[in-house]
């Protein structure tokens, strides 16, 4: 008879994420896990099976609630009177960035990151499908208030795809981006995408 698994919270979760953050993936064991969220090894395995479930738990939870916590500052920015790209910007930033200042300041910054992409590449696809329907809907939403007037060459899907590609690709931008930069560098790749960087030639 197997045991029954006991769902994670919210604070281990944030405890096994910090562990990651400070040994890396590689230099973590289930022993050192438990250790770090002061647990016993056995009374952790009641919350996960083995690393890479413990690993696969921390990327799910964080992409839910940075997404939950990136719409509600972009509503907060729009309740204040920001512009469109004011809203986007902010949202990306939060998405993404905080996930990306929360593993600059990790000495394991690159492997970490290739072990999301290797073993969490179905969350983050999963992730990345909610999220740009969310981004969708408020291309929309906006579109109707007034706030952003579509020049009709894209369709909202589109754009919001763009707006979650580019935020992706600003994540892995190499040379890697400073931490304190990435607010900026998520405003410009949004008024890129909203606005355009160039004339369109006339054709002959």
């Amino acid at each position: 008879m197997s045991k029954k698994m006991i769902k994670p919270g919210p604070d281990l979760l944030t405890q096994v994420n910090q562990a990651f953050l400070d040994y890396g993936y590689s230099g973590l064991s289930m022993v050192g896990l438990a250790k770090a969220c002061g647990f016993t090894q056995r009374a952790l395995y009641y919350y996960f099976s083995n690393k890479e479930e413990a690993f696969r738990a921390v990327i799910a939870h964080r992409h839910v609630e940075d997404v939950a916590l990136a719409l509600e500052a972009g509503r907060s920015v729009r309740a204040k009177g920001g512009g469109a790209l004011d809203i986007f910007a902010t949202i990306l930033d939060v998405r993404y960035g905080e996930t990306r200042r929360r593993l600059t300041s990790s000495p394991h910054t690159v492997e970490l990151n290739a072990e999301a992409f290797k073993r969490c590449r179905d969350l983050m696809i999963k992730s990345a499908v909610s999220f740009q329907a969310d981004l969708e809907k408020l291309v929309i939403a906006l579109q109707a208030a007034r706030l952003l007037k579509l020049n009709g060459e894209f369709t909202p899907e589109q754009i919001a795809q763009a707006l979650a590609d580019g935020a992706r690709a600003v994540n892995q931008a190499l040379p890697p981006i400073a931490r304190d930069d990435f607010s900026a560098r998520y405003r410009q790749m949004c008024a890129m995408v909203l606005y355009g960087c160039a004339v369109k030639p006339k054709r002959k």
